[in-house]
């Protein structure tokens, strides 16, 4: 089963139908996967093999791709009614020609809409062929930006999910504070984490329904390399040593339930705290919250990353900013409209987002927390529920 209920695919597939008939479209190839996921459920692994989704005047969807997708496309998704398949890449005639084959079998001679105007992108060593070469350019259409404009706009059922992916999100981030120890690699308590919280919701969902999270692990929780000094750096990767005693750690975790990503970030303490630390992670903390309580539904998003700059401005901190101040997040982990000065996107109603900004300090770590946050009318929720006070993050 999939939390989003096949209704509100329907519901989509019946709104991409009405841009066809305003832009008067015969019909869309989407093969973006995140598309292919918000307009299906499908989620597909894109590999060297070609393939995306059809999508007709009148809402009928055909998966167009390799044979060994062809019956697993139809078992991931309840709306694709049909398909196309070729046996394999590069094969004898080239996948693109046989798109365009059907293309005009299922389209006709009129103006197709795509989501990405190369068809599919260049991955695991596929090449392509000039779309030119086997249709008409003046019969493309890109509707990528129509596309992702509407993915910004969160249902009551994205809602709910997100909010399920936050549940499990939190529980995650918890086991692996719970299985921090002195001299454990930072990638040996994620694993942990990551496996314990996942069947959990496995054993949660249910083992014998198709379950909303998927093999190896979606839920999860770790360090990304920010042990230590090397909190400093917001995106570390990795660090070849275990962790120590008195390391200051950069944490953070994900729920991704049925495709839909959550974040939290915290700071981490494994032993003795000092005064610089308490001082930097409680001014950031400060300052998330100047950020959070700047959200209004109609400000612009260049405002609250004004508001965290004018915090650091007033506490001289401001050399130690390195990133802006949060994204949108969905079915990507980071998505549009950013907190960002150079972003002037209003905040809408049921967008979804994180509020993340953070301080680097040379030779002593990074100070960050992320939560995530649906947007109301009324004013923000907060949905990553994690503490953020000191004390309650300390290993002792």
């Amino acid at each position: 089963m999939h939390l989003i209920p096949e209704s509100e695919y329907r519901k989509r597939l019946t709104a991409l139908a009405t841009i066809m008939d305003k832009r008067n479209l015969g019909g869309v190839f989407l093969s973006n996967p995140t598309n292919i996921k918000y307009y299906s459920g499908m989620i597909y692994i894109q590999t060297e093999r070609p393939a995306g989704l059809f999508v007709t005047r009148d809402a009928e969807v055909f998966f167009m791709g390799p044979k060994l997708e062809e019956e697993h496309s139809m078992f991931l998704s309840s709306v694709i009614s049909n398909s196309y398949s070729y046996f394999d890449y590069p094969g004898k005639v080239h996948p693109f020609k046989q798109f365009s084959r059907w293309f005009h079998e299922l389209n006709g001679t009129k103006d197709l809409g795509l989501d990405s105007t190369s068809l599919y992108p260049s991955v695991y060593g596929f090449k392509g062929i000039p779309v030119s070469e086997i249709m008409d350019e003046e019969k493309i259409v890109d509707i990528s930006s129509s596309l992702y404009d509407i993915r910004r706009i969160k249902s009551e059922n994205e809602q709910r999910v997100l909010r399920e992916s936050a549940k499990w999100a939190n529980y995650a981030h918890r086991l692996l504070q719970n299985y921090i120890e002195p001299d454990l690699f930072d990638f040996q308590i994620a694993h942990r984490a990551s496996s314990d919280a996942c069947l959990a919701a496995m054993n949660a969902f249910g083992r014998d329904s198709q379950p909303p999270i998927r093999y190896p692990v979606d839920i999860s929780a770790g360090f990304r390399g920010q042990v230590g000094t090397h909190s400093y750096y917001p995106h570390s990767l990795s660090i070849n040593r275990p962790i120590k005693k008195d390391d200051l750690l950069g944490s953070g975790a994900d729920g991704n339930i049925d495709g839909y990503h959550v974040e939290i970030e915290r700071n981490l303490f494994v032993g003795k705290v000092t005064t610089q630390m308490r001082k930097y992670h409680g001014m950031m903390v400060e300052m998330q919250q100047a950020a959070i309580s700047a959200l209004k539904v109609g400000s612009k998003f260049s405002d609250i990353d004004r508001v965290v700059n004018s915090f650091a401005k007033l506490n001289d901190v401001s050399q130690l900013l390195l990133h802006h101040s949060g994204h949108c997040i969905g079915l990507e982990g980071h998505e549009s409209p950013f907190f960002d000065v150079g972003d002037d996107s209003l905040i809408r109603e049921n967008m979804v987002f994180t509020v993340e900004p953070g301080l680097y300090i040379p030779r002593l770590g990074g100070f960050r927390h992320s939560d995530t946050i649906i947007m109301h009318k009324d004013g923000p929720e907060i949905i990553t529920y994690y503490p953020h006070d000191i004390d309650d993050l300390i290993i002792d």
